[in-house]
Formats: C-alpha cells, structure tokens, sequence
C-alpha cells in the first residue's frame, strides 16, 4: 500500500471518528429537548404575538431579576441564568441608563419590566444546544402590554448536560399545578375576611332555613275487589277465555263444544254460548 493511500484511509477513519460523537451530542440534545417540553408544555401564540392561541404549562418564578420587553419590540432582552442568579446582556444593562439608542431602551418606545419571584408566564419555545438551554418567555397582558424575553442556562463543567439542564431550569421556575390555574394564567385570589365570614353566616343561615323532612303521603286506599266475572248466552269463545281463562277440560260432542272449569261448564255452539252450568 502506498503513502498515499494510508493517508486517505487516516483522513476518512478520522472524519469518521469526528462525526460519531457530533452524532451522540444531535440525539443527546434532542431527548432533552422532548424532555424539557414535556415538562414545561410550550404556548402557543399568534404570528404577531399579541396573544395566546392555545395555553401550555404557567411558569412560576423563583428568582428576581428578569428582565422583560414589550413583544412587539424588534428586540428581546437577554437574561442568563448563571451561578444562581440572573443577569442580562449589555442591552439590557445598558437600558437601564436609559442611553440613547440603545435597542429596545425606554427612548426607543419599547415599554420594559423587571419580573421577580412568584409573578407567572408562559414559555413559547425551547432550544436545547450543546452549549446550554434557551427559553423564550411570554407573560400575560399587563396594562394591555405582553412582555417577552430570553433566558439561557449555560452548561458548565464536565457533569452531564441533561442532569444540568433539568436542574438549572428547576432552580429558576416551578410548574403551576393545573387545579390551581385559570384561563388567564393569573393565580385565583383568596377571599377577604369580612367575604369568608359573610359566606360562613349564609351557609348558616341557609342550614338552618332547611325546613324539617316531610312525611310521605300515606298509601292510597285499597282498592275494592273487582265483582265477579260474569258469563252471557251469545258470547264468543275468545271473550270466556279473556274472563275465566284457559279451561280445564275442553269436550267436543257434534257441534257443541264444552269448556270445563272448576265449578263451571260453558257450551258453545257455533263459537257462541248457548248454556252455563
């Protein structure tokens, strides 16, 4: 074999041996990513951005400082979850000086918000990357503005990414649970004091107007015992059967027919009684 074709085989055994772990980093990612969604169920919102389509999973904050932008800004400020605090990028540092020309700065029209533990939003979209996990956030309408953001959580240090992933994001969010969820993503409020205590005495009040159980009525009266059946001379053989019933014993003798019961004999005569006895 020549020099020059051990090359080649090196320079592909290597290109091959790149591409592996490129591979397994691809897959790894994209189970966290399906991890992570199926944990914090995205929302949906319209093209604009101006309002919810279809509501996915209420994010609750657990840390301050996150900062937010009116949605129909061009720009998104970017907030970085690090060392268990978050921070943003010189943009958003930068607009809190409200300088000049800064994107999405006061100056510039775009209306901006500070979040803090226990406020609510949803998460529209989640991208896992072999460098970290990013966020985007939406909150609900507050004065008619929804605020957007970005929250990246860098992976850091040799511990597996999808142990950190799923510990970052928990570190900074809860998910609402969904029995104590509204449409509106708002968390339902308590009634007043004086509100349980008036709900407490209606309840009362209404106890006690419960009037005591009514007796049944009494069962009707028996009724009287139908009179006895009767039998008429001329009467079908269809319309004995219907009073007395099948007979015991029926007799052919010529043309007559006789039907035996217990303490009686019917004779018929054409399908018609002609004697009782």
């Amino acid at each position: 074999m020549t020099s020059k074709s051990m090359r080649r085989i090196l320079i592909t055994l290597g290109v091959l041996l790149v591409g592996v772990p490129l591979l397994a980093g691809a897959q790894d990612t994209a189970s966290i990513q399906q991890k992570l969604t199926s944990q914090y169920t995205l929302t949906k919102t319209t093209a604009d951005r101006t309002d919810i389509v279809t509501a996915g999973a209420i994010l609750v904050l657990k840390k301050d400082n996150l900062m937010m932008v009116d949605v129909t800004s061009t720009n998104i400020f970017q907030n970085t979850f690090k060392d268990g605090k978050i921070t943003q990028n010189w943009i958003g540092k930068a607009s809190r000086f409200h300088l000049p020309g800064i994107p999405a700065a006061p100056s510039s029209g775009a209306a901006q918000r500070t979040w803090v533990a226990g406020e609510k939003m949803w998460v529209t979209n989640i991208e896992v990357a072999p460098t970290g996990v990013n966020m985007q956030l939406y909150s609900d309408a507050i004065n008619d503005i929804r605020y957007g953001a970005t929250l990246s959580f860098p992976f850091k240090g040799s511990a597996p990414i999808d142990q950190q992933a799923e510990k970052m994001v928990a570190e900074v969010f809860d998910v609402q649970p969904s029995d104590d969820s509204s449409a509106n993503g708002q968390q339902k409020q308590a009634p007043a004091n004086g509100q349980q205590q008036a709900t407490a005495g209606g309840q009362q009040q209404q106890a006690d107007a419960v009037p005591a159980a009514i007796a049944p009525p009494p069962p009707p009266a028996d009724e009287p015992a139908p009179g006895p059946k009767t039998i008429s001379l001329g009467q079908t053989k269809d319309l004995v059967v219907a009073n007395l019933g099948q007979p015991d014993k029926i007799a052919k003798i010529g043309s007559k027919e006789i039907y035996s019961y217990k303490d009686l004999k019917v004779t018929f005569v054409n399908g018609k009684v002609t004697d009782v006895q």
